[in-house]
């Protein structure tokens, strides 16, 4: 559901092309009117990227140089992909087709599977967590519950960057990835559950795009008759494309280059899937002829947002960091970001939602509000703040709107009330067309003022007056729209899952929420050890934390309220401190070090057929090859790495520490919503288990500690070997 939209509106269908052009800034425009050859659009957050593209569309088709049946466009999400199409069909471009690219692509598979292979389509599964957990018993592997989504996980990435079950241990090594098991194990379970797939006769989502790919590949009659189809490209979030996704495009392409990307680097926050910037940032040397056009003015945010947002990435560092954009608000002043600390984490929750409390009193609706947070693990402590305050709220990622109980229901009974509503004495004394929805409604249990709490009732009553308000903007929108005009939009809308807005201060985790936009964000957990998070180790991780923090804070239109707790529990050790990303930028917080924006203001760039210069090569610190310590051979397995031992060497590993280690690391995983491995991984805990270190620098010594785990498990970890016991059980996590 789109929590992020102003109250639905239903503007007018352009009367002409130019008409299309109307309101849009130069930039924009650039994108709009450039039709032809390579184009790539650099978009920062809030500058409009959906509305140039969907512009773009709509002109060409309505000046009459794109043929609707012959576009393409792409981008990554259901509810993206539904918007675009209700903003092209708003627009007067009917009949483009806008599709997720595993949409578009088992469309394609779906056509031509009984062509180039033969027979029926082999089942999709929906979830495949059960066959990784059958093709782990298959292999005699034992995973919990976090070990096997985790390993589920790695399987979906090996995929997604077309890496094969026996390069697995490498690629995931030369990426930097820690595997929730040894990497041998997961490879094993990675071939293990492709072998089941078969035997079952069954594809899964990665299959899809893989199957896609090898079809047009091997078959080019396929690929003609696809490229025949399909003469013009559009992709959205350009910066999110992952190597598979990148391939199935080339081949969709072929040898033309009507193609036009949109992205932004410094948004890119998926690469754990696979996603990857460096498509976006290389296009320029892919085609060398590109129109380069770079969306600056932010539309969205004041410019008190707008300054922290560039103070976040002017910290920046990486190839990303050197292509980022500075954006400049183009809206009136408003008020500073606020920064809060409290004392735990339960603390920060009643602290945002008494000022929740405060802001929906003083008339700011509660769908413009949202609490963003790391992990979902967060989201109970302000679920029960925001209940215990009366405020009601939604979860984003929960069920779609078009898919919750009640809502089909209530869609039955207004299809049913615009057949036979003639019949109905419920309708006798509605006139206009809210009075009969809201007549039809309070059959369903709608009524005139919410019900008292929260909860299931109070969710069901939201999504009925989100259908009761649709119809009141659609009713003003469209002078004598009937029953029948609305049930076939809300057909409309449920195809393209454009759900209206619901009433409630949204729940959602950065990631999540990607995409949409609030008058009022409360950025919440902004401390060490959250933001970035305990497992984000290397450089590259580190700055795609960066990257998460600058897309929260560019969720806020108008306010932006962020805070961090020294302490997890009430009574606990105060010893967190605030995200180093606010360093310099919140006050009384010194002063860090910025950097000059990339390529200055928006504007646009012509090709000149020679693509820039190569960035340069980072150097490394050559290291000293590491060396069993039973046998003296030369260790290469990341495992036995860690371990300081060949697998088959034998351990002296005290068992009880061990034991004491795995369960102290479960409550640890448990307190800070992380699956066990990013705590330690079973290898680092038998290394500590064989050298029982007395002192932290001991500890340090053993691969898989380093300086973070030590200084937030140090203690624990040594005190577990000195024998004590109950550790870690009462102190704060």
């Amino acid at each position: 559901m789109t929590a992020a939209t102003h109250s639905t509106l239903f503007p007018q269908v352009p009367d002409s092309a130019d008409a299309v052009l109307e309101g849009l800034d130069p930039e924009q425009r650039e994108v709009a009117t450039a039709l032809r050859g390579p184009v790539c659009v650099l978009a920062g957050a809030g500058t409009g990227k959906t509305r140039a593209i969907t512009h773009r569309i709509a002109y060409g088709v309505r000046a009459g140089i794109l043929q609707p049946s012959s576009v393409l466009a792409v981008t990554f999400t259901n509810r993206a992909a539904g918007e675009m199409r209700g903003r092209l069909r708003q627009l007067g471009a009917v009949g483009v087709q806008a599709r997720t690219f595993h949409s578009a692509a088992l469309r394609q598979l779906q056509y031509f599977w009984p062509k180039a292979i033969g027979g029926s389509l082999p089942r999709l599964v929906d979830r495949k967590i059960q066959l990784v957990a059958d093709a782990a018993a298959a292999c005699r592997i034992r995973l919990d519950r976090g070990e096997l989504r985790d390993a589920t996980a790695e399987i979906e990435w090996s995929k997604v960057t077309q890496t094969v079950p026996a390069d697995y241990a490498l690629a995931a090594a030369k990426a930097g990835r820690e595997a929730p098991r040894d990497p041998a194990e997961i490879a094993q379970l990675y071939s293990a559950y492709e072998d089941l797939k078969r035997g079952r006769g069954v594809i899964d989502f990665e299959d899809v795009l893989l199957l896609t790919v090898a079809v047009l590949q091997d078959r080019h009659d396929v690929a003609e008759q696809v490229r025949a189809q399909y003469q013009h490209f559009v992709v959205d979030e350009y910066q999110d494309v992952s190597p598979l996704q990148q391939r199935l495009l080339e081949l969709w392409l072929g040898d033309r280059d009507d193609l036009c990307v949109v992205g932004d680097a410094s948004q890119t926050i998926y690469s754990f899937t696979g996603a990857t910037p460096d498509h976006l940032l290389d296009f320029r040397g892919r085609h060398p002829g590109a129109t380069v056009v770079k969306l600056v003015r932010d539309y969205r945010s004041t410019p008190q947002v707008v300054h922290l947002a560039n103070g976040l990435l002017a910290q920046a560092r990486g190839r990303a960091a050197d292509h980022r954009l500075e954006l400049v608000s183009q809206r009136p002043a408003g008020t500073e970001p606020v920064y809060t600390e409290y004392t735990d984490e339960p603390a920060e929750a009643e602290g945002a939602a008494r000022r929740i409390r405060e802001l929906i009193d003083s008339g700011v609706p509660a769908a413009e509000i949202a609490v963003l947070f790391r992990t979902n693990s967060q989201s109970e402590t302000y679920e029960q703040a925001l209940a215990d305050a009366g405020v009601p709220y939604q979860l984003r990622g929960a069920e779609r709107f078009f898919d919750r109980p009640e809502v089909r229901k209530a869609g039955s009974s207004l299809r049913a009330a615009a057949r036979f509503g003639g019949n109905d004495s419920l309708l006798d004394d509605a006139v206009d067309l809210p009075s009969q929805v809201r007549a039809v409604l309070s059959g369903e249990g709608w009524t005139p003022q919410p019900p008292a709490g929260s909860g299931a009732v109070r969710e069901r009553w939201e999504s009925l007056a989100a259908l009761v308000n649709l119809a009141q903007d659609f009713a003003a929108a469209r002078a004598g729209a009937t029953l029948s005009d609305l049930v076939t939009e809300l057909d409309e809308r449920a195809g393209a899952q454009h759900a209206p807005t619901v009433q409630g201060v949204t729940l959602a985790s950065l990631h999540s929420a990607k995409g949409l936009e609030w008058d009022v964000v409360f950025l919440v957990g902004v401390a060490e050890g959250m933001m970035p998070i305990t497992y984000a180790k290397t450089d590259e991780q580190i700055e795609e934390e960066r990257r998460l923090l600058y897309v929260g804070v560019t969720r806020a239109r108008e306010r932006l309220y962020l805070s961090w707790a020294l302490a997890r529990s009430p009574g606990g050790r105060p010893s967190r401190r605030p995200s180093r990303f606010l360093k310099g930028l919140r006050p009384g917080s010194g002063t860090a070090g910025g950097r000059t924006a990339a390529g200055g203001p928006g504007g646009v760039e012509r090709g000149s057929g020679r693509g820039g210069a190569a960035p340069a090569v980072s150097r490394r610190t050559q290291r000293t090859p590491a060396r069993c310590r039973v046998c003296g051979r030369t260790l290469t397995d990341a495992g036995e790495m860690k371990l300081m031992r060949c697998e088959g060497c034998p351990s002296d590993m005290d068992e009880g520490v061990y034991e004491r280690l795995r369960e102290w690391r479960a409550i640890q995983a448990g307190r800070s919503g992380q699956p066990a491995f990013c705590v330690f991984t079973d290898k680092t805990l038998m290394a500590i288990a064989e050298s029982v270190p007395d002192d932290e620098r001991e500890l340090a010594r053993i691969p898989g500690v380093g300086a973070r785990k030590l200084n937030r498990y140090g203690a624990d970890v040594l005190a577990i070997c000195a024998g004590q016991d109950g550790v870690g059980l009462d102190e704060d996590g």
